[in-house]
């Protein structure tokens, strides 16, 4: 591989690479403008320490989103640059995870590609630091993407999403459904829109857009109500007039399954939700729906009854063009292990969340 874009490949498939050239570790080039060699910082070792001191000559800097930043003690709206002289691997690593860290240096604004390193790290769903060395073009070996492209991709990914399989799945409960798998929506993840029943696309369809949750969905983990919001609507459907729920790929709203265990050992030691996503660099939700409205044009879908307790899910229907023809809540178990989860829902995110109406399971051991 050069040092310049692959001749004759598109710009999702140059970000593509570029995502997977990240979560390996090896920095790319983000070309444009001032173009600059990118890696993440938590794959930051002492190979990569090693080649990118020789090539920063004291210019490097390390990338923070402004809900680190905050953490670390500013008042950011906007992510910044913290110069680094030196690149050092112990000072890296606290100004980008630990949670007792403070800023230890002038803040800069961040520019167009600090902006676009982030954004590929988002995409790659790795911890959102980015450590950023200037250079003159991409050297040699390392992987060239345009800063345009890494913009340009989510809205491009939604517009390329399309149907590649689809077939019954009988499921406990509900017999008669049917599984559609999307290619794209997120990076390189594929989708599913579970059809359950014969719902009549003619009318509003009950919808639910379902964020997958591997520990509530799979392994029915207490902290959260992902698995009782799953598998009642599911079972809702099935016993009316049948519905469609879209199973995304967006795990730890958005921020990918590492960091949302990352997450949970800072609430384990006493952070919110969202303290805990804060104090790694997320804001309150990194899910975007738009993909999701497409998917359901995909399927014939023109008029919703979403069934949420989300506010933003029902604002992207409705900008996406979709009608919205109502809004319905579903209520999961309250437990002891997720009630201060479910009430910072509703406190911080403005979800519709009735804690009296959620029925107090107990705690099982």
């Amino acid at each position: 591989m050069t040092g310049e874009a692959v001749a004759g490949v598109g710009d999702a498939i140059a970000v593509e690479r570029a995502l997977a050239e990240l979560r390996a570790g090896r920095p790319v080039f983000v070309a444009g403008g001032d173009g600059a060699l990118v890696i993440a910082a938590e794959t930051l070792d002492d190979r990569a320490l090693a080649l990118l001191n020789g090539l920063a000559q004291g210019r490097a800097r390390l990338i923070l989103p402004a809900a680190r930043l905050r953490r670390l003690g500013l008042d950011r709206s906007q992510a910044g640059a913290v110069a680094l002289p030196v690149i050092d691997l112990q000072r890296v690593e606290a100004l980008a995870l630990r949670v007792d860290a403070r800023i230890d240096a002038p803040v800069s604004p961040a520019t167009p590609v600090d902006e676009e390193a982030l954004e590929l790290l988002r995409l790659s769903l790795l911890l959102p630091a980015a450590l950023i060395v200037p250079t003159q073009g991409a050297p040699e070996g390392a992987l060239s993407v345009p800063g345009s492209a890494v913009r340009a991709y989510r809205a491009d990914q939604a517009s390329r999403l399309a149907i590649v399989s689809r077939a019954p799945v009988p499921l406990e409960g509900a017999r008669d459904t049917e599984f559609v798998v999307f290619r794209g929506g997120e990076g390189l993840r594929d989708q599913v829109a579970i059809m359950v029943g014969r719902p009549d696309l003619s009318g509003p369809v009950p919808v639910r857009l379902h964020s997958a949750c591997l520990t509530g969905d799979l392994f029915g983990s207490l902290k959260c109500d992902c698995g009782d919001q799953l598998r009642d609507t599911v079972r809702w459907m099935a016993e009316n007039e049948g519905g469609i729920l879209l199973y995304l790929d967006q795990e730890g709203r958005g921020n990918g399954l590492a960091n949302k265990i990352r997450a949970y050992g800072l609430q384990a030691r006493g952070f919110d939700t969202y303290d805990a996503d804060e104090a790694l660099g997320f804001g309150l939700d990194g899910r975007r729906f738009d993909f999701a409205a497409r998917m359901l044009r995909l399927l014939g879908v023109r008029s919703v009854r979403v069934l949420t307790n989300n506010p933003e899910k029902i604002g992207a229907l409705r900008a996406a063009g979709l009608d919205v023809a109502s809004d319905e809540r579903v209520v999961g178990r309250r437990t002891p292990e997720n009630v201060s989860y479910l009430a910072a829902k509703r406190d911080r995110a403005g979800h519709f969340i009735d804690l009296d109406a959620a029925v107090l399971a107990p705690t099982q051991g």
